[in-house]
This record gives structure tokens, C-alpha cells and sequence, in this order.
């Protein structure tokens, strides 16, 4: 394994791992960590523009001249992967939502996990396109991810023990699907090593994905909580995240 591939590894694992540790919080200070997730969701979609503009775009037009068009041509293509992924998961939520009582709670606990599993699987494969173009962005890459997991993870444990899943299973469950992240790195990077050309196409789905994210999920979110002063602080914060990730691109050039 070349030091390329233990890096993306590493960081995706990394990456991970810790965004677990929101869950883990939940688990230990329910209503504090309840409380002051949704601000931090507004950071995390300023970590995701700010890795979208910032890094993504900046690196895939400085890496790939002459072809913004097929850059941002995959861009698009990102977000309406990301757009048919998150209807069909609400799709297949919506199916089961129709059962009454006990029925729903069964099935939603499974519906969790196996979206959670998707995410982190493309996740894993956005961090590995990020450093087989660059180090630098890859690390940027994997620290936006690391904002994004924090607070979904957060959302995941909620509703899984709001479904009746036990503490322990609860654990398990997230624990196992984050590790599908570094396994989504691997095959990433074995598919690469066969195909010639995947950076651009991966680089510009990624920024197309964050970019899906942070408009279509975490800014409604932030959309719904009222008040002048409340909104105040969601600005605050959605910049600090941007400019968070504008500093991550400083510690770590680029190198392109």
C-alpha cells in the first residue's frame, strides 16, 4: 500500500470514527448535546461550502485546466446523485411509515442504519477521490466530512433509540456502519488503479454531494429555528465553518 492509499485510509477511518463521537455524547448528556446540535449544524454547512468553494472546486479547476466544463458538468451530476439517493431512502421510509405502532418502530431502527451505511459508504469514496488528487485537499476533505458526521450521527442515535433499539445495539449498529466509510475507501482506490480518469468525475460528484448536503439538508434545517438573535448565530457560525476550512487549505496546501 502506497502512502497515498495510507493516508486516505487512515484519514477516512479517522474521519469516521470521531464523528461517532456525537452519538456517543447523545448517549451520555442526552439534553445538552440535543441542545446545541442544531447550532452546530449550521457550522457543518459551513464546513461543506467552505470545502466545496475552497477546496473541491478551487483544487479541481487548478488540477484540470481546460476542462471546467466536465468538471462542473460532474458537479451537477453529484447533486442529483445525491438528490435520487436521498428520495429513494425517504422513499423506502415512507413505504414503512405507513405501519402503525410497534410495526414502525421496528422497521424504522434498520432504515436508519441502512441509510446511514449509504452515506458513509460515498463518504468513504469522496475522501479517496480527494487524495488521489491531492494530499492537501484530502485532508480538507476528510475534516469537512468529520463536521457533517458529527451532527448526523447525533440525528442517528436520537432516532434509533427513539425507535426502542437498545443502547448496546445502538452502538454496534453505528459502530459497523462506520467502518463502511474505509472500506468505500479501498475500493475507491483498487478502481482507480484499474481505471484510468476517475479523479475528475469523483472530485467534481464530491463537490456536488457537499454542495446537496449543505443546501437541500443542513440549511432547511437551520431554516426552521426563528428569531433574530438565532439566526444571528447561524450566520456566525455558517461563516466561522466556511472559514474553518479555508484554514484547514492554509495548514495544508495544496499542491497542485
Amino acid at each position: 500500500m502506497d502512502q497515498t492509499a495510507l493516508n486516505a485510509l487512515l484519514a477516512s477511518t479517522l474521519s469516521s470514527l470521531l464523528g461517532l463521537s456525537g452519538g456517543f455524547l447523545l448517549l451520555w448528556q442526552y439534553l445538552a448535546v440535543k441542545r446545541f446540535a442544531s447550532l452546530f449544524v449550521s457550522f457543518a454547512a459551513g464546513a461543506l461550502l467552505g470545502a466545496v468553494f475552497f477546496d473541491l472546486l478551487a483544487e479541481g479547476v487548478t488540477e484540470f485546466p481546460g476542462e471546467s466544463n466536465a468538471l462542473f458538468t460532474w458537479v451537477a451530476g453529484g447533486f442529483l446523485l445525491f438528490f435520487i439517493i436521498e428520495k429513494v431512502l425517504r422513499w423506502h421510509h415512507h413505504e414503512h411509515s405507513d405501519a402503525a405502532g410497534d410495526d414502525h418502530r421496528h422497521v424504522l431502527g434498520p432504515m436508519i442504519i441502512f441509510g446511514d451505511a449509504v452515506h458513509n459508504f460515498i463518504d468513504g469514496t469522496i475522501i479517496a477521490a480527494a487524495f488521489l488528487v491531492d494530499a492537501g485537499l484530502g485532508v480538507a476533505t476528510a475534516v469537512a466530512v468529520f463536521f457533517h458526521e458529527l451532527p448526523q450521527e447525533i440525528g442517528d442515535f436520537s432516532v434509533m433509540i427513539s425507535a426502542g433499539m437498545a443502547r448496546g445495539r445502538v452502538v454496534l449498529w453505528n459502530v459497523l456502519g462506520a467502518l463502511v466509510s474505509p472500506l468505500a475507501t479501498v475500493l475507491t482506490l483498487l478502481a482507480a488503479e484499474r481505471i484510468n480518469g476517475l479523479e475528475l468525475p469523483l472530485l467534481g460528484i464530491a463537490a456536488g454531494s457537499f454542495l446537496y448536503i449543505a443546501s437541500a439538508d443542513l440549511i432547511p434545517a437551520i431554516n426552521q429555528q426563528r428569531g433574530s438573535r438565532t439566526t444571528v448565530l447561524q450566520l456566525l457560525l455558517l461563516v466561522i465553518g466556511m472559514l474553518v476550512m479555508l484554514g484547514v487549505g492554509v495548514v495544508f496546501p495544496h499542491q497542485g
